[in-house]
């Protein structure tokens, strides 16, 4: 007779419960062997959610701010001095300008005019000249090859009608600068000669800017004293015509703008 196996109350549950803690553990061995004998060891990798719960937000980088533009203590004082609220005779205007002069050199006066449109050009020869000797040149062969060579070394370019077709190619370079000759500013001419004399001698032409109705006009230097700059400003004011302008504002190089009445 062969052997009788005899189970006890309760034994199968036990013996289901020790079947499933062999599986288990069988599981852990296939995961995690020993390091001997060049076994690996295999590596249990997180699953989705637990990445999530661990991703660290990335840093937002930080927009780095442009440095504000500040003005100097001394400026700032003598900024408080221009009553901005406030619209200046321009005789006024001209004696107040020297107690805002702050630089070490003579600067420079200048006039800074709304007009009532764009496309508003005007010449005219100041009495007492700008202060700064004005280098006129003449269109020629030679100073077409310098040009395209990069080489200006002039603030007004003259020109005869017929070298306009040999400035054309260079006009890339002119035009931007404002110093293509053209019959608006009255730098083509049959007597450029002639013409060279009266720019070197305080002739100025001035426009406004190609996008915006305004003009920016040198009109000496602070050194040349209220009286002159006057007549100066007249000067250019008659020039551009009364009718063309809305309001203007003077100022030296460094100096805060004075609104000015134009009466």
């Amino acid at each position: 007779m062969g052997k009788i196996r005899v189970r006890t109350l309760g034994e199968e549950a036990l013996e289901k419960k020790q079947k499933q803690e062999s599986k288990q553990k069988a599981k852990e061995k296939k995961l995690v062997k020993g390091a001997k004998g060049g076994e690996r060891i295999v590596a249990v990798l997180p699953t989705e959610e637990e990445l999530k719960r661990q991703e660290v937000p990335k840093e937002t980088k930080k927009k780095t701010l442009q440095p504000k533009h500040t003005r100097s203590k001394r400026y700032k004082a003598i900024a408080k001095l221009v009553d901005k609220t406030k619209i200046y005779p321009l005789q006024q205007a001209l004696a107040f300008l020297p107690k805002l002069h702050i630089a070490s050199f003579d600067e420079t006066v200048e006039l800074h005019i709304n007009t009532i449109d764009k496309g508003i050009s005007a010449t005219a020869t100041l009495p007492h000249g700008t202060g700064k000797k004005t280098r006129v040149a003449i269109a020629n062969d030679e100073i077409v090859e310098n040009v395209a060579k990069g080489k200006i070394d002039f603030d007004v370019l003259l020109a005869e009608p017929s070298m306009m077709s040999k400035l054309a190619r260079v006009a890339k370079f002119l035009g931007p600068r404002g110093l293509m000759p053209n019959p608006k500013n009255g730098t083509i001419t049959t007597n450029p000669k002639e013409l060279a004399k009266k720019f070197e001698g305080g002739q100025v032409t001035f426009k406004t800017e190609s996008k915006s109705p305004i003009m920016h006009i040198s009109v000496g230097k602070l050194s040349f004293g209220a009286e002159k700059l006057l007549e100066n400003i007249q000067t250019v004011l008659n020039a551009v015509k009364p009718q063309n302008i809305k309001n203007a504002t003077l100022k030296s190089t460094m100096s805060p703008g004075i609104k000015v009445k134009l009466d």
